[in-house]
């Protein structure tokens, strides 16, 4: 049995539109600085999410011990009931009274591209849940109220429980001083390649550089695999092609909790690296979040057939 995780981090309900077009086409260079653009979703549904949460389900797939650390409504019960019938310890999602839980609006076009829009709800109250005293071999930071993430973090660093910074949607909560702060408590960080560019310039330091200071930086790429930098060296992690492309919301989720997995059983960076790519390319197949539903027997068999890996029995 493997040991528990802490999944800091958001909690949330995903309204999820497709537009039927590309955002390229109605987003004028040259008029961007008075932007007022408009797009018919003929689809749309409503998923359970939040980083957190999605984390965490990515993780129950794998046979990990998922901890969600998050703050929810009193809107949240069926998000709870179904977490729970997963067998997934909900002892950590603290109900806030006379809240809405956090809901993210997210339109997608036909080129994967994605414009979302957030309402914390509940999330704001996310440095009161004390994690404290829950002991765990790993821990993540995810996108989550900057309060929280701050608390989090601190909380994580003060106890001696290594965790992932992942900067994530709460990108333009952080300046560079923040950043490096977190980078100061947190072991790893995981970022996307447009975040780390960001991270680079307000840092004003490169992703190589930060990496000194820290076990291991992975950047993913999307279609191109991941980066990992680790040990004073850079490797490609090969990218995973996907079933289909159907849905990229909670692919990096996926792909943390691949990579948290693989570490809480001991793997090398690379092999837990692996773990992720495949979970991301597994989520990307499934529409919404927490649709997609393969065994470990299933995961371990596209695993070996990837990179010659099983899943630990």
């Amino acid at each position: 049995m493997t040991a528990p995780v802490l999944i800091c981090g958001s909690v949330a309900f995903d309204t999820i539109a497709v537009f039927e077009g590309r955002f390229k086409d109605h987003i004028l260079a040259d008029r961007i600085h008075a932007l007022s653009v408009s797009f018919l979703v003929p689809s749309m549904r409503r998923e359970f999410g939040g980083c957190a949460g999605n984390i965490a389900y990515n993780l129950n797939l794998l046979g990990g011990q998922p901890v969600p650390i998050a703050t929810v409504g009193e809107d949240a019960s069926d998000y709870i009931q179904r977490f729970e019938q997963l067998g997934i310890n909900v002892s950590m999602m603290r109900v806030i009274p006379d809240t809405l839980t956090a809901q993210c609006f997210i339109t997608n076009d036909l080129d994967d591209n994605q414009i979302s829009a957030f309402h914390p709800g509940a999330m704001e109250h996310s440095s009161q849940n004390d994690l404290t005293g829950h002991q765990a071999p790993w821990a993540i930071v995810a996108p989550d109220s900057k309060a929280g993430m701050l608390a989090h973090a601190e909380r994580l660093h003060a106890q001696g429980t290594p965790f992932i910074f992942d900067l994530g949607q709460a990108m333009p909560l952080f300046d560079g001083k923040d950043i490096l702060h977190m980078l100061s408590l947190a072991q790893v960080l995981c970022v996307n390649d447009y975040e780390a560019s960001v991270v680079e310039q307000r840092t004003e330091r490169s992703i190589a550089q930060l990496a000194e200071g820290l076990q291991a930086v992975v950047v993913t790429r999307g279609a191109n695999g991941a980066t990992l930098y680790t040990d004073g060296h850079q490797e490609h992690i090969d990218p995973v092609t996907p079933s289909g492309v159907v849905d990229p919301t909670g692919c990096g989720d996926a792909h943390r909790a691949g990579l948290l997995y693989g570490l809480t059983v001991g793997w090398g960076w690379s092999d837990a690296c692996k773990l992720g790519n495949l979970m991301g390319s597994i989520k990307i197949a499934s529409r919404g979040p927490q649709n997609h539903a393969p065994n470990r027997a299933e995961i371990s068999a596209q695993l070996h057939a990837q990179f010659g890996l099983h899943l630990p029995g």
